[in-house]
């Protein structure tokens, strides 16, 4: 090693590498009651009623249509040239319907959005199914956001004073399971093998992602702004390539008034986009704010929802440019995701213009795989886009391992993750939010900021991304995995739920289980099979499961180097026999006797050592290969 002539005779002929070990941190977890009182709810965003005086929809015309061949779209079409070809196909259609017809944006080319006047979107789709050019047509519909590291607030948030502060479990949910708190996702040990590659690409769909974040600073790739509408965009302009999120906050003016945001809910500035980008990676074990799951994968902000939330056709077109599909009039996302988060959705079933572009996604070469929240209606049924076929829908849990009350259920939910309970009513500090980075802006942004028990986080919202992050980590280590194959580990890798024949109480009484969904609300309940997916979601369980045997072999082999370098350097590392650990990249061994730690990283095949011997300097030994064979260890 450099400069020390004591490594020397450790370090194979030719050989030189960095070298680096991260001791793990000990991490104290608050005792709090397991059954509580009624829980906080996440703001529920008003979906306003569809107009019956003007219409939206999205019509897909046939392969063989004659007005598809008249009015031809390529897919490398210019704006220009796409705003010429929708609006012949438009007034083409309005003129056999006797009426007139608006060109919206296209979402390929064969299907664009048409609006009208003087007519409901249903009326105005089931006129258009009629047509022998159209394959379907579907109401445009409008969605909402369901709303041992050094990073100091994965230990525990700021002290509480006043108003502001916590909670004092830190972020509880990325830890592996302890006590009572059984829904904690264990990504602390799947980062022993990955902490995320840079060549998976995590699709961000949501408000927009502010960059300037600590935390996200130099995490994004080059996002875009699929908003087509102004007035919900709230950027003074249609599609751009700026995916950054100037605020999406509703005033009462706009919700009383009689322009578009009419019915919409009052509400400040969410920050949802920043919130779930930083679950999903933020920057880590870097000293600073908070950790995220995946914090070595790139993040591609995709902006598909702002006032009021977002239509379908946007957020379909956004689903497309992230995987790489090529979206009439827009640039084609040359960084396309393995991975899409949507903590997004809106009542109703799959509609055909989802399933149109899952199939689309799901038959393109390294496929994306597509996450989405289930949804915070109180228990009710699964809504759009997580119900639809090919798509991982997410319900939360609270931090017992409980249905939180306001999660929904049913089905369509493939497996459940952590969404963030307070446990206390009334005003008394959330004691087991999901911290995210934010923003203080109540309109426009203003300073980086994080959640905390006051300003909290709850929500399903919050409990995709943390599976998306995990779907994340299992192509890191496996890059061939399909959307099918990341679906099947992670259920089956799953931990089961907590047993309803313990019993438990909440201030109404007995926890009693989950049921399938009615019209009616259900809070809190035991999860089943049935109604919350396979079970808890356990990411270093799913990271091992579809973690090469040479990457398991390497850590074998690492234990069996620790042994020889034990046996032939007793000055260097003893006591003989100590146990290996894992921290994130590392899987080490340390010796207190000497002082010396020897480890491997998950991310390269290093022989890695540090202490004394080093002169407490970051120093490279070789490979793990080469090692091995100076070792006598099998490969």
């Amino acid at each position: 090693m450099a400069g020390s002539a004591k490594m020397q005779n450790l370090t194979p002929d030719s050989l030189s590498i960095r070298l680096g070990i991260c001791l793990m941190l000990v991490l104290g977890i608050t005792s709090v009651a397991a059954f509580a009182q009624t829980e906080r709810q996440p703001v529920h965003h008003a979906q306003p009623a569809e107009p019956t005086d003007s219409a939206r929809v999205i019509v897909r015309l046939k392969r063989d249509s004659a007005l598809r061949s008249r009015h031809r779209l390529l897919a490398t079409a210019s704006a220009s040239e796409t705003r010429g070809a929708v609006t012949a196909r438009a007034d083409s259609l309005g003129a056999r319907l006797g009426m007139s017809l608006r060109a919206g944006r296209a979402l390929n080319t064969h299907t664009q959005v048409v609006t009208a006047s003087g007519i409901s979107g249903a009326a105005l789709a089931a006129r258009l199914a009629a047509e022998a050019d159209v394959e379907y047509a579907v109401v445009d519909q409008r969605r909402t956001h369901f709303t041992a590291l050094n990073d100091p607030l994965y230990a525990q948030g700021p002290p509480i004073s006043g108003n502001t502060g916590g909670p004092a479990v830190g972020q509880w949910y990325l830890r592996a399971p302890a006590g009572e708190i059984a829904s904690s996702i264990n990504a602390i040990d799947a980062w022993a093998v990955t902490t995320g590659s840079s060549n998976i690409v995590v699709a961000v769909l949501d408000t927009g992602v502010r960059a300037e974040h600590p935390d996200l600073a130099g995490r994004l790739l080059a996002g875009y702004d699929i908003i087509s509408n102004a007035t919900t965009a709230n950027d003074d302009s249609g599609r751009d390539a700026d995916s950054s999120d100037p605020g999406d906050w509703v005033t009462s003016h706009e919700s009383s008034g009689p322009g578009q945001l009419r019915g919409c809910t009052v509400e400040d500035s969410s920050w949802h986009g920043t919130k779930t980008a930083s679950l999903i990676g933020a920057a880590s074990d870097n000293g600073v704010g908070m950790a995220g799951v995946a914090w070595g994968v790139s993040l591609l902000p995709v902006r598909v929802i702002g006032k009021c939330g977002g239509f379908d056709s946007d957020i379909i077109a956004g689903m497309r440019w992230a995987a790489g599909l090529p979206v009439p009039g827009i640039p084609t996302n040359t960084t396309p995701a393995r991975v899409i988060n949507m903590s997004l959705g809106g009542n109703g079933a799959c509609s055909a213009a989802y399933l149109d572009v899952i199939d689309a996604i799901s038959i393109k070469q390294d496929p994306a795989v597509i996450v989405a929240s289930a949804g915070n209606s109180l228990g009710h049924a699964v809504r759009a886009p997580a119900n639809c076929p090919g798509v991982i829908g997410v319900a939360a849990l609270r931090h017992t391992g409980t249905k939180v009350g306001y999660s929904n259920v049913g089905p369509e939910v493939s497996i459940s993750a952590p969404g963030g309970n307070c446990v206390n009513a009334g005003s008394a500090p959330c004691l087991y939010p999901i911290l995210a980075a934010t923003n203080t802006g109540i309109t426009t942004p203003l300073a980086s900021s994080y959640t905390d028990s006051f300003n909290y986080s709850v929500g399903t919202s919050f409990s995709a991304p943390l599976v998306a992050g995990a779907a994340a980590l299992m192509l890191s280590v496996n890059p061939s995995l399909t959307p099918a194959e990341i679906k099947t580990a992670l259920q089956r890798s799953a931990r089961a739920f907590p047993s309803g024949s313990a019993g438990g109480f909440t201030q109404t009484g007995a926890i009693a289980a989950c049921r399938a969904p009615d019209s009616s609300d259900q809070l809190e309940c035991f999860c089943t099979t049935l109604t919350c997916g396979a079970g808890m979601l356990d990411v270093a369980s799913a990271v091992a499961l579809v973690t090469p045997t040479s990457k398991i072999l390497q850590m074998s082999g690492a234990d069996c180097i620790f042994n020889w370098a034990e046996r032939a350097y007793p000055e260097y590392f003893a006591p003989a026999g100590m146990a290996s650990a894992t921290s994130a990249p590392y899987y080490y061994r340390y010796y207190p006797g000497t002082g010396n730690n020897l480890g491997i990283s998950s991310n390269d095949d290093q022989l890695w050592g540090l202490g004394p011997i080093t002169g407490y300097r970051l120093s490279p030994f070789g490979t793990v290969a080469a090692f091995m064979n100076m070792a006598g260890c099998s490969q």
